[in-house]
C-alpha cells in the first residue's frame, strides 16, 4: 500500500479542540515534525480536516 509524510506547517494556537485532537491522532506533535503513514481512507480524510495545517508527500518505494 502506498505511504505519505505528513508534515505540521502551522502551530496549534488558536484552533479547534478537533483540529488539535486530529493532528495529535496522525502522531504530529510539534511544527516541522513528520510522520509516514499508510495512505487510507481514514488517514486521508484526517489529513483532508487539518489541510491547511500540513504539507503531505507520497512516499515512493
Amino acid at each position: 500500500m502506498s505511504q505519505v509524510k505528513v508534515t505540521l506547517m502551522k502551530g496549534l494556537s488558536g484552533r479547534t479542540q478537533n483540529q488539535r485532537l486530529t493532528v495529535k491522532g496522525l502522531g504530529l506533535r510539534r511544527r516541522h515534525h513528520s510522520v509516514t503513514l499508510e495512505s487510507t481512507p481514514s488517514v486521508r480524510g484526517m489529513i483532508a480536516k487539518v489541510s491547511h495545517l500540513v504539507k503531505v508527500e507520497e512516499v515512493e518505494g
